[in-house]
């Protein structure tokens, strides 16, 4: 089994910073892509940032410039950093990995069960 377990959401001030986490673990023997997506109410889910194995990434317009994402492969573990947050980032934040188990399987994709990010003053 794969658990993504996040850490880091909470509440925070239009303008503040915040760094939610992400760590893999269980039956890994690779990660491709490592990212985060977000659901605010009413909404679908949608990307937020990811990054590859290589270090190349993808983020969303909407957060370009104030998001950083970034990956620690031996720890299995991605972050995102927020700063200059606001009230229309509020979502919930969701861990996503694709996964290798062994050398003869494929990627399969998994989902942390998600983190609650509120920007309001």
């Amino acid at each position: 089994q794969v658990q993504l377990v996040e850490s880091g959401g909470g509440l925070v001030q239009p303008g503040g910073s915040l760094r939610v986490s992400c760590e893999a673990s269980g039956s890994i023997f690779s990660i491709n892509v490592m990212g985060w997506y977000r659901q605010a109410p009413g909404n679908q889910r949608e990307l937020v940032a990811r990054i590859w194995s290589g270090g190349s990434t993808d983020v969303a317009d909407s957060v370009k410039g104030r998001f950083t994402i970034s990956r620690d492969n031996a720890k299995n573990t991605v972050y995102l950093q927020m700063n200059s947050l606001k009230p229309e980032d509020t979502a919930v934040y969701y861990c996503y990995a694709a996964v290798q188990k062994s050398m003869l399987s494929l990627h399969s994709p998994y989902w942390g069960q998600g983190t609650q990010v509120v920007v309001s003053s």
